[in-house]
């Protein structure tokens, strides 16, 4: 009965935390998608795989959510055709380099002010590395959820000069896909990115009114679909918190590898939004080895439990095993650096 008592509490607990970013990241989500002319932010990003995905990474510095809310403006980007270099970039980082998430390690680390930069530098880097290692899958659907996949273009094809398949000319018309006549009375291709561009530019030309009330009819849909979710991932959570015993987590705390292992797992128990994990992290520090409260704070917003089901709203399961799995090493490999140089 105990144990039951205390997974209500931090079931609830779970919940009342990372509602209101959820809800943060819904009205931005939906904002994007009625009064942003994603074509116009998507051009600004660098054709350079690693430069898109370091970008995305940047872009989350703007967006003062957690892993909560990240998630329907990563889905938005992918939808609205956002490489997905930059997309992963920003899905991993924002929620750790973000100036409220500074603000709130810095103030409970004040007396350790490395970990407050590392945990910024390794999530850029570690970002910006997935994004980049991603980028070499062209076609991101197949890894995709198929509702998410119906409504992403078609990636375009410029490997081969227009009018030429293999060995010798063949008029465009003659080819596979959808055709339009240009102005200059030459056909244009319909299929890929220009399919999503016509999509929101009759969004963006509706009156202001109608905009607002599709934007509240978006953030209405994507609450229903996202909490509940949400509300799957904080049940997990709560009954895994309270069946494995903390003590056994405690007593790996010393050693140099396992200490690490034991945070990473624990970050991935606790689901604790990044917003506050580092005044959790902070009551370990006498315990803990340096790297290992490093991995906790780069590698929970980016992998937990809570936001494994809210992934699983876009990607396909296998999706979060690549993404669970590289985070994962990355993160092993600079924290078990930093104790070894810099402990």
């Amino acid at each position: 009965m105990t144990k039951l008592n205390n997974a209500l509490t931090l079931f609830f607990s779970l919940l009342v935390e990372a509602m209101p970013f959820l809800l943060l990241g819904v009205l931005f989500s939906s904002v994007l998608l009625l009064f942003v002319d994603e074509r116009k932010l998507v051009a600004l990003v660098p054709k350079n795989p690693a430069l898109a995905a370091l970008s995305g990474s940047l872009i989350g510095c703007l967006f003062p959510v957690c892993e909560c809310g990240n998630v329907p403006v990563a889905r938005r980007l992918l939808v609205q055709g956002a490489p997905s270099a930059m997309a992963i970039g920003f899905l991993l980082a924002a929620p750790t380099v973000n100036p409220i998430v500074f603000w709130a390690t810095y103030t409970a680390f004040r007396d350790q002010p490395e970990i407050v930069f590392l945990r910024l530098g390794c999530s850029l880097l570690i970002a910006t590395i997935i994004g980049w290692i991603f980028s070499a899958q062209v076609d991101l659907r197949p890894l995709m959820q198929p509702a998410i996949a119906r409504m992403m273009p078609a990636p375009l094809k410029p490997s081969k000069p227009s009018g030429y398949v293999g060995d010798g000319p063949v008029p465009e018309l003659l080819q596979p896909g959808t055709f339009l006549l240009g102005q200059s009375g030459q056909p244009l291709r319909f299929d890929g990115l220009l399919q999503s561009s016509a999509v929101s530019s009759s969004v963006l030309s509706k009156p202001l009114a109608v905009r607002f009330q599709l934007m509240l009819e978006n953030i209405l849909q994507e609450l229903r679909e996202l909490g509940g979710v949400l509300i799957i991932g904080a049940a997990i959570a709560s009954i895994l918190q309270v069946t494995i015993p903390r003590e056994w987590v405690l007593g790996l705390g010393q050693d140099q590898i396992t200490s690490i292992l034991a945070m990473m797992l624990l970050a991935t128990i606790v689901s604790i939004c990044s917003t506050v994990d580092a005044f959790f992290a902070l009551s370990f520090a006498s315990i803990f080895t340096t790297g290992s409260l490093l991995a906790f704070l780069v590698f929970g917003p980016m992998i937990d439990l809570k936001n494994i089901a809210l992934l699983l709203s876009i990607f396909r399961g296998r999706a979060i095993v690549y993404l669970f799995a590289i985070a994962g090493q990355l993160t092993f490999v600079l924290a078990l650096l930093v104790n070894i140089y810099l402990s």
